[in-house]
């Protein structure tokens, strides 16, 4: 009989085992990465920036301090950090759910009865007890394995996260970097502007002695000349603002930022950008994604679950007694186990309304998750042409530069001459302040562009 009993929990078993294949299904990375791509780029090249340390695109050695601290001390990223101890904790629970609960228990009861709930026998009673219990539930269906999947996936996904804001805060310290190299450089600029100026008031000043200009000529070199110096405060704010938010993107008190000159920063090249379908492996949102979609996956299919039986097996045993003094005899011991297998029938549409909300939830992680591979290939994109835009720009400024300087060596001798008006003066040089400052500019958006490609690929966080 008891032979015929162990066959019997045998083929139970094997035929939960069997269904429990049935019930859960084991996931799969979606094939969406296909459909990402970079515009007017067909490269086949597996080469990109995205694997090179951030050190070896940003040559700068303050820069890379400064990147050095930040990662060190920032807060966002000291919060990331801890939210990945949180999900780690999470995922150990989870991996311990299959393992019984135990506890312990001690209790003391004084009880009065009536005679008749006494049988006219003990109406008063003080009991003493001392024991362990024990549940532990069985992982039918494969419940718990998707819910461990779905801990672990929650665990990778905050991971991720963690990576992506490493990602941003080494992009976002050195587009802090290079603004502010910027902003120098323009300061520089406009007041080396302001000094031209004031030798121009001078040159108009005699030129109106000589009869060869009118008085007009002056007031409006002069009023040119305010106009220049009058950006000069706006400058100093800038700077002053640029460096407070770099101060606390590094984790420190607003103050000073140390730095170098824009004109000596050098380019990593080549930008290779790799294929797109390496997006999935070296930009962390990606991933980030992708884990969402997972644990969602899991979650389903712990959704699943809830429509099969529930076996729970629990145990109690310890040492009961009424007095102390044969507490521990061998006649104080009890001891007893139970099993339960519990069918849902009917539970008010719980298990139902579960799997279609999960079942949403799923395909909205994966829309997410093809969202952000999308904008991924966009900002890789747009990076790529926003640096080649740079590059064009900075050949045309270069023949502009040279020609506006000319334009204004030309009108200030023919001015002395008396050949040219005073106004094409002011306007040469004018444009040529304008010019140079947009020379920087256009500088400062090649350099933040590697930056945004650097990004967009996945870089920053190895």
């Amino acid at each position: 009989m008891l032979r015929h009993s162990n066959y019997i929990v045998v083929l139970f078993l094997s035929l939960v085992a069997l269904a429990s294949c049935k019930v859960t299904k084991t996931y799969k990375t979606p094939d969406v990465a296909t459909a990402v791509s970079y515009r007017d780029s067909n490269t086949t090249d597996t080469n990109s920036i995205a694997s090179l340390h951030w050190r070896e695109i940003f040559r700068d050695t303050i820069l890379q301090g400064l990147i050095e601290e930040g990662i060190a001390h920032n807060l966002d990223l000291q919060i990331a950090y801890t939210r990945v101890q949180q999900a780690e904790a999470y995922y150990a629970q989870s991996r311990a759910a299959f393992f019984p609960t135990v506890n312990a228990n001690a209790q003391a009861t004084e009880s009065k009865l009536s005679e008749v709930q006494g049988f006219g026998i003990r109406t008063q009673a003080t009991q003493f007890q001392l024991g362990l219990s024990s549940t532990w539930e069985a992982n039918l269906w494969g419940k718990l394995s998707s819910a461990r999947r779905s801990s672990l996936a929650a665990l990778l996904q905050t991971e991720a996260y963690t990576r992506a804001v490493q990602t941003a805060l080494v992009a976002n310290i050195a587009n802090y970097y290079y603004s502010l190299l910027a902003m120098d450089q323009q300061l520089t600029v406009t007041r080396q502007t302001v000094s031209y100026w004031d030798t121009t008031v001078v040159t108009m000043q005699a030129l109106k002695e000589a009869a060869v200009v009118t008085g007009a000529a002056v007031a409006q070199s002069e009023a040119s000349r305010y106009a220049a110096q009058v950006t000069l405060p706006d400058l100093k704010q800038r700077i002053r603002e640029a460096e407070n938010a770099l101060s606390v993107l590094l984790g420190r008190e607003p103050g000073a930022i140390s730095r170098s000159d824009i004109r000596t920063q050098s380019i990593y090249e080549p930008l290779d950008t790799g294929v797109p379908a390496q997006l999935l492996g070296n930009r962390p949102d990606v991933q980030q994604a992708e884990f969402n979609f997972r644990q969602y996956f899991e979650q389903t299919n712990v959704a699943r679950t809830y429509f099969y039986p529930n076996l729970t097996i629990t145990g109690n045993a310890g040492l009961s007694s009424l007095a102390l003094n044969t507490f521990f005899n061998p006649g104080s011991i009890f001891a007893n186990i139970a099993g339960g297998l519990v069918q849902p029938i009917f539970n008010q549409r719980q298990n139902k309304t579960r799997l279609e909300v999960a079942k949403a939830q799923q395909q909205e992680a994966l829309l997410n998750f093809q969202a952000a591979l999308l904008t991924a290939g966009q900002e890789v994109s747009d990076a790529l042409s926003l640096y080649q835009t740079a590059g064009d720009k900075m050949a045309v400024r270069n023949h502009q530069l040279s020609a506006l300087q000319r334009s204004v060596e030309y009108s200030m001798a023919l001015l002395h001459y008396g050949s040219a008006n005073y106004t094409e003066v002011i306007n040469a040089r004018q444009n040529l302040l304008m010019a140079e400052l947009n020379q920087v500019n256009d500088r400062l958006q090649q350099l933040q562009a590697v930056v945004s490609l650097y990004r967009a690929l996945g870089g920053g966080w190895k």
